[in-house]
C-alpha cells in the first residue's frame, strides 16, 4: 500500500493546493475525499492543464474543476474494488486512456491507488531528446567562468545529470546534447552516456546558433523531438506531454508556465482624461515559455542548417503559415536556473526532495 496521504485532498482546497499535492506525489493525480476518506472525485494534471487554459486562476476552488468534469465524457472517476487483478487494472487503464485507478472498499473509501507505472515496469519512449547546453551562462558568472551552466553542481551532481536521470526515468534512452562553451567539460563527464543509462550524441556548434539553430545540424527524426533547455529542473511528465501533442495533432507543442505579476500600486484605467476604474494592487496572470518543446518531424524542414536560428523564429514562422502550435501548461515542479538566486533555490529544492530526484 502506498503512502496515500500524499494523494489526498479535501474538497475545500484551492487548485493551487491540488497542484502542490500532485507535484509532491509526482504521480499526476490527487484524490478528493470527504472526512471519512470516501472518494468524491479525482483531479489529474491534465484536468489542471485544461482548467488553466480555460482561464481558471490557480487560487480558485478545486470544486470548479470537479464541476467542469460533469460536462465531460467521464464525469465520474474510474475506480476499482480492492483486490482487482493487475491484468484487469491494466485493461481498465487502456480502455479509459488513464494511468491511475483508485481502489475502494465496499463503502467507497480509498484504500489504495493503482499506477500504470507500477504495473508495467519497463517502458522505452519513442522520443529522442535534445538538451540545449551551448550557452555561456553569463548571468551566473563567476560560477560559470570555468564550468558551462549545465555542469554546475546541484549537491554532488551536475545539473545536466539530473536532467538526464529524469529523461531516463521517463523511458527516454536517446539523448543529444548541443555544445559550444566549454564543451569538453560536458563530454568528459558524460562520454557516450553508457554509465548514465542513455545513448548520448553531441551536436557541436562552431559558433552560437541560437536556441534552435543546432537542430538544423541533426537529421530529421521519425518521431517527435523533445527539446529542453539545459538549465531547467522540472518534474514534467514527458509522456503526458507527448500524448497531449499527438491528441492536438500539433506541429510544435510549447511547455508554458503560469506566472503571476502583482503591481504594487493602484492602477488607474483611463479613457482619455476620464478615469474609468481604479484597481488597487491588481494581479495579472500570464503563460510564459518554460523552455520545453515537442517538435513534429515535419518541422525539421523549417530549421536552416548551420545558421543562427531561435526557437521564437521557428514558432513565429509556423504560426504565420497557420501550422498547429499548441501550449502545454506545466503544472508540475519547474525552475529555470538563470540567476544566482535560482541556483540557490535549486540546491535547496533538490535537497528537500521537491524535485523528486535523489542525490546519490
Amino acid at each position: 500500500m502506498k503512502d496515500l496521504e500524499k494523494f489526498l485532498v479535501g474538497s475545500n482546497v484551492s487548485i493551487r493546493e491540488v497542484m502542490t499535492c500532485i507535484d509532491q506525489n509526482a504521480k499526476g493525480i490527487a484524490l478528493v475525499v470527504d472526512e471519512n476518506r470516501r472518494l468524491i472525485g479525482t483531479i489529474t494534471d491534465g484536468d489542471i492543464r485544461r482548467a488553466i487554459l480555460d482561464g481558471f486562476h490557480i487560487d480558485a476552488s478545486v470544486r470548479k474543476v470537479l464541476d467542469r468534469r460533469t460536462s465531460t465524457s467521464y464525469p465520474e472517476p474510474v475506480t476499482a474494488p480492492v483486490g482487482t487483478s493487475d491484468a484487469d487494472l491494466v485493461r481498465l487503464m487502456n480502455e479509459h486512456a488513464i494511468r491511475q485507478i483508485p481502489l475502494l472498499d465496499d463503502e467507497g473509501r480509498v484504500v489504495d491507488l493503482a499506477l500504470l507505472g507500477d504495473l508495467i515496469k519497463e517502458y522505452e519512449s519513442p522520443l529522442t531528446a535534445v538538451i540545449m547546453a551551448g550557452g555561456y551562462g553569463t548571468r551566473l558568472r563567476p560560477l560559470t567562468e570555468d564550468l558551462p551552466k549545465p555542469m554546475l553542481p546541484i549537491g554532488d551532481r551536475p545539473l545536466m545529470e539530473l536532467i538526464i536521470k529524469q529523461l531516463r526515468q521517463s523511458g527516454i534512452r536517446r539523448v543529444n546534447i548541443t555544445t559550444h562553451y566549454l564543451a569538453d567539460k560536458i563530454k568528459e563527464h558524460f562520454d557516450d552516456g553508457q554509465d548514465f543509462g542513455v545513448e548520448i550524441k553531441y551536436i557541436d556548434e562552431d559558433r552560437p546558433l541560437g536556441t534552435a539553430g543546432a537542430l538544423g545540424l541533426m537529421e530529421a527524426t521519425e518521431q517527435p523531438l523533445l527539446v529542453i533547455n539545459g538549465d531547467i529542473l522540472t518534474r514534467i511528465d514527458f509522456q503526458t506531454m507527448l500524448s497531449y501533442h499527438r491528441k492536438h495533432n500539433a506541429d510544435i507543442t510549447i511547455g508554458v508556465r503560469q506566472y503571476d505579476l502583482e503591481v504594487p500600486y493602484g492602477v488607474v484605467e483611463c479613457d482619455g482624461p476620464r478615469v474609468r476604474q481604479l484597481r488597487e494592487k491588481p494581479r495579472y496572470s500570464f503563460l510564459v515559455n518554460a523552455g520545453i518543446y515537442l517538435l513534429d518531424p515535419s518541422v525539421h524542414r523549417y530549421i536552416p542548417s548551420g545558421e543562427r536560428f531561435d526557437m521564437t523564429d521557428l514558432i513565429d514562422q509556423l504560426i504565420e503559415e497557420e501550422r498547429i502550435v499548441v501550449s502545454f501548461p506545466v503544472v508540475e515542479y519547474w525552475l529555470d536556473i538563470g540567476e544566482p538566486v535560482d541556483y540557490e533555490r535549486a540546491q535547496e529544492d533538490v535537497r528537500n526532495g521537491k524535485v523528486g530526484i535523489e542525490l546519490e
